[in-house]
């Protein structure tokens, strides 16, 4: 089994090396603290003891391949949600903090995307034909097994935005994409909830929050929002990523 319980990060499970569990510890940290994290998602599904963990021991192509099985565990289970936003279960994908380690942001995001197409280009599954195959478009996201997905990039090289540094570990937020229509979609209450969160951002980062958090639904860029800037510049360039040719 290549996906972690939270109750097995908790409770010390003896499958667990000791930088793993160390490392989602200081995870559950940041959600776990008193003050108010922005994502009320992300603290309730911890309360509920919902997170799910898996952890990338280095860029190796074996570590690869370790992280593209537990993300493919991962969405085999997630096909099975039942829609209810209490029972559902982000995965956290803990990176080696020593061996997966940058000196800035921007740095961590480079290597980000390089998993990020290297899970795409081992990935069988043909891409979904209602996600549009232009990064740097409306409508694109990243899949995998044929799923949605959306994945916050969070490192430890954060400063001042600090609701993206989640401990010492550059560390992925994988959820189904169709998640965040449900509970925060292009509609009134979905406006409200985005609303709350990025009010949450102000205040817990001490910056409004970037102007690249968006909407899939509404049509505006999504891979801007997979790895946020210190500052409140845009993203300047295309997208590192690129879709490998169908068959």
């Amino acid at each position: 089994m290549t996906l972690f319980p939270q109750i097995e990060i908790e409770t010390g499970s003896d499958r667990l090396a000791a930088w793993e569990r160390e490392a989602a510890l200081r995870l559950l940290e940041r959600l776990q603290m008193p003050t108010n994290f922005p994502c009320f998602f992300s603290q309730n599904a911890c309360r509920r003891g919902r997170i799910l963990f898996a952890f990338v021991g280095g860029l190796e192509a074996e570590d690869l391949a370790r992280g593209s099985a537990a993300l493919s565990a991962y969405v085999e289970r997630s096909r099975s949600w039942d829609g209810d936003v209490a029972t559902a279960e982000p995965l956290a994908m803990i990176f080696h903090p020593e061996t997966v380690a940058a000196d800035s942001v921007e740095a961590y995001h480079e290597i980000g995307w390089r998993v990020l197409q290297a899970w795409h280009d081992r990935d069988g599954a043909p891409w979904p034909s209602e996600v549009s195959r232009l990064p740097s478009s409306p409508f694109w996201t990243m899949c995998f097994a044929g799923l949605q997905l959306f994945v916050n990039m969070s490192n430890p090289a954060h400063r001042v935005r600090r609701s993206r540094n989640l401990g010492p570990s550059l560390a992925f937020i994988i959820n189904p994409r169709e998640r965040f229509d449900i509970v925060a979609g292009d509609n009134p209450r979905g406006h409200a909830v985005r609303e709350r969160l990025r009010r949450r951002i102000h205040a817990y980062d001490g910056l409004p929050h970037s102007p690249a958090l968006g909407s899939y639904e509404a049509g505006d860029i999504e891979w801007w929002q997979y790895g946020l800037a210190e500052t409140n510049a845009l993203p300047a360039g295309t997208c590192p990523f690129k879709m490998r040719s169908e068959p």
